[in-house]
């Protein structure tokens, strides 16, 4: 399929610079049965049956934006991910401007006792850092490495969101979900944001179940596909866990009849990662490229609730992979003329994994697991 297949017009007045308050009053478009319901996200409870599982995303979003010098240079930079291999518990890849002043063993200066420990340029144009003290250039451990982040970073706001003196205060908190408990990542799980005390209150009394997993977002999710044959679209990749009794939480509801509902694109795809790799709901745990295209076939979810996506974006090949182009066209056209609010602060919706029944004319020829 052709990158111009996921391609629509925006006015910018519908993106949204700040959330809902409060968070749940954000505005829901419901594709079940077919249609499209104009609802909202404290309708949800309603929208779901008992013995239903909403599977959410625990990551938590470090304040990943550092600014620096190297010399009189300054240079920004935005981690998207942490090295795991062995010897490398320093090591960062981030995306750095301007990326041609970061020449090897050069060092990068954000504060006093933080900086940066130049050690090459990626083949995807990134950068790889290792966090230093400014004064013996000795690695730093991944607690002072998190403390320095504390003290010098900012939430790593995406470019859609207008802050020309950089992120505020109420974005420390508007830019984190309810669930953040596991620190790493460097995007927020945004369908979470919608979530409040009393929207998870109401799920409970309605026996609907909330059950938590991990996928550690990178900021790779904001890169644009440039190529014209979606094919060809290299993904960076991400770090993700099942544990073994949010695995039995998942199956046991589905056993019992349930539903199971995935709160955003990142919950869904360390759970498609895990049944590309073990062929079941399982505990789990590794790193993720998985590319989801239209012509997949979903086995972990029943439904998706999600925010509305960027044009040309490997997240709205996904959901088009969910219930099909042509009806993502129609929901994109409705929420546009309906006055919804788009991307991370914004609405959301609620969409049935309609993927067994999509015409391979309208499929194309499916995704790409790693």
């Amino acid at each position: 399929m052709k990158l111009a297949d996921f391609d629509y017009d925006l006015p910018q007045e519908a993106i949204a610079l700040a959330p809902a308050s409060p968070r749940d009053a954000a505005r829901l478009l419901d594709l079940q049965d077919n249609g499209l319901h104009d609802r909202h996200i404290r309708d949800l409870p309603n929208l779901l049956h008992s013995g239903d599982i909403l599977v959410v995303n625990n990551t938590e979003v470090i304040p990943a934006r550092l600014s620096g010098k190297r010399g009189e240079a300054r240079i920004s930079v935005t981690l998207h991910k942490r090295e795991l291999a062995a010897g490398k518990s320093n090591v960062w890849r981030v995306f750095a401007k301007p990326a041609k002043k970061c020449r090897p063993d050069d060092v990068i200066i954000f504060g006093d006792d933080f900086a940066a420990l130049v050690h090459g340029r990626g083949a995807g144009g990134d950068v790889e850092l290792g966090f230093v003290h400014p004064d013996g250039l000795s690695p730093l451990d991944e607690v002072q490495i998190l403390q320095g982040l504390e003290t010098y970073g900012e939430m790593p706001l995406p470019p859609y969101i207008a802050r020309p003196d950089g992120a505020t205060k109420a974005d420390a908190d508007d830019y984190q979900t309810m669930f953040a408990a596991e620190q790493g990542a460097v995007a927020a799980p945004t369908a979470g944001l919608h979530f409040t005390d009393d929207l998870v209150a109401a799920l409970a009394a309605k026996n609907i179940a909330i059950a938590p997993v991990t996928l550690h977002v990178g900021a790779g999710t904001f890169l644009p596909v440039t190529v014209d044959d979606i094919a060809d679209h290299q993904m960076h990749s991400e770090w993700g866990h099942i544990s073994a009794e949010t695995a039995a939480m998942i199956n046991q509801a589905r056993q019992n009849g349930g539903r199971v509902i995935a709160v955003g694109t990142t919950s869904l795809r360390i759970m498609e990662a895990c049944y590309a790799a073990l062929g079941r709901l399982d505990e789990f745990s590794d790193e993720t490229d998985i590319f989801i295209t239209p012509g997949y076939k979903f086995r972990s979810i029943d439904m998706l609730l999600t925010n509305f996506h960027l044009p040309k974006s490997t997240l709205l090949m996904l959901v088009s992979a969910l219930v099909g182009l042509a009806p993502i066209r129609d929901a994109y056209s409705h929420a546009i003329a309906s006055g919804y609010r788009f991307f991370s602060y914004g609405d959301a919706c609620l969409l049935p994994n309609n993927s067994a029944g999509v015409m391979p004319d309208d499929a194309g020829d499916g995704g790409r697991n790693a």
